[in-house]
């Protein structure tokens, strides 16, 4: 396995970033997850433009866009598989051990891993703990990512795959990993990026491509929605067929499946949109 670090590759074996590096030390990066298929990436671009404007957010310099992509083609060459997750990381390179930034300059690093494609239907939980749809990083795909790791934790103890937050008003808001849809008498909804859920890429195709409506929602929307899916790089579109103690029978519905259909059928024709 080689992975891209340092400006080039490097086997994973012998690959190093510092014990100083600040995403170790204060968790201050950021980094995509992009779906490759058959080495080919999905949406590259529109993952790049959000790891750019991730690092303007966090006050990290421009990242070289061309380097990057440069890199995940390397990386991707270099280790062939037939379903992959492709991880860009950017972070704010060696400093010293407190929240000030050194002068050493960023890293970058590229890896990728197998992964599997999703089953069609998954089990979700409400999670006690909310977003700050005000805070320093609403909206930033940053490195700190413990509050979710916890979350996660908690709906895995639960025989789910996925945890879904409210923010502090009571709305929903996302997953840990996952934006989240829900069917009110067939029209799909979505809550706001203002809501402070990450402004997905697979979010924001679902949302192009089948007219999904971006709405404020009450967190026990999931209590009576008619059927509720969740969207992310590599579910693409999954439908749930429980939240918490409530089953959703037939899951994925008529709405879903459609939009399942809708989602792959843009996403063969386009690999880059």
């Amino acid at each position: 396995m080689k992975i891209w670090l340092d400006g080039g590759l490097q086997h994973i074996e012998a690959a190093r970033v510092s014990v100083l590096d600040h995403g170790l030390t204060v968790g201050d990066g950021v980094f995509e997850t992009v779906k490759a298929v058959e080495g080919r990436p999905f949406a590259l671009t529109r993952h790049l433009d959000r790891l750019a404007r991730s690092a303007r957010g966090l006050g990290l310099p421009e990242p070289d866009l061309d380097e990057a992509r440069r890199a995940c083609g390397a990386v991707l060459e270099a280790n062939p598989m037939p379903f992959g997750r492709l991880r860009i990381t950017y972070t704010g390179g060696v400093s010293p051990l407190g929240s000030e930034r050194g002068d050493h300059g960023p890293t970058l690093v590229v890896a990728l891993g197998e992964a599997h494609r999703r089953p069609d239907s998954t089990a979700v939980v409400t999670v006690p703990w909310t977003r700050n749809e005000r805070g320093a990083l609403t909206g930033l795909k940053t490195t700190s990512y413990a509050e979710n790791v916890v979350a996660l934790a908690r709906a895995r103890e639960q025989g789910a795959s996925e945890a879904l937050f409210a923010n502090t008003v009571g709305q929903l808001c996302e997953g840990t990993g996952s934006n989240v849809f829900v069917v009110l008498d067939g029209e799909i909804h979505t809550p706001p990026v203002d809501s402070g859920c990450l402004a997905g890429i697979t979010r924001a195709l679902t949302v192009e491509w089948t007219g999904a409506r971006e709405t404020e929602l009450p967190l026990d929307v999931l209590d009576r929605a008619d059927e509720v899916f969740l969207t992310s790089t590599l579910r693409d579109i999954q439908s749930v067929h429980r939240v918490d103690a409530r089953e959703l029978p037939g899951a994925p519905g008529p709405v879903t499946v459609k939009a399942m259909r809708i989602f792959d059928e843009r996403a063969g024709n386009d690999l880059d949109p």
